[in-house]
């Protein structure tokens, strides 16, 4: 089956089997590794996008069901030339260790600051939630979004 949607502001077709997840479409049929393959079971957030204004695990979203809709992955966060703010303060402090986590991490806390452009500690950690790291403990990466709050204000 054809799939037509928008991906990172572009329009794309993808040919789907009926039982591909999004995420195997976006790595396997688009050429787009930046979510990760982690878990698949919607568990660990490495596979992170916004579709539709929503923060999903791409792993459980079937990709025929995505006919029309918008996608943005961790390739449509920033740019080679200027990278997005939050990824900035993540490098700034210190809070990517092997990457793994980190699309999903980018990805949804792109969406938090777009929304909210000064959170608060609860609403950061509310937002993460669904988002596992196995190297930092959080730490680092709650003390980066923290930071990029403060400056908003």
């Amino acid at each position: 089956m054809i799939v037509s949607f928008n991906v990172n502001g572009e329009d794309r077709v993808a040919n789907v089997a009926g039982s591909e997840s999004l995420l195997q479409v976006l790595r396997e049929e688009l050429g787009l590794p930046g979510s990760k393959n982690a878990c698949e079971q919607g568990e660990c957030g490495s596979c992170s996008v916004e579709l539709d204004g929503a923060i999903v695990t791409s792993c459980l979203v079937m990709a025929a069901d995505c006919e029309g809709s918008a996608v943005t992955t961790i390739e449509g966060i920033g740019s080679d030339k200027e990278l997005h703010a939050v990824q900035q303060a993540l490098i700034d402090h210190g809070a990517v260790q092997c990457g793994f986590c980190t699309p999903g991490f980018v990805v949804t806390a792109a969406h938090l600051f777009e929304k909210n452009p000064h959170p608060e500690t609860n609403e950061i950690k509310e937002a993460l939630s669904g988002n596992i790291c196995r190297c930092t403990g959080y730490g680092a990466i709650l003390r980066s979004l923290e930071a990029l709050a403060e400056e908003a204000r």
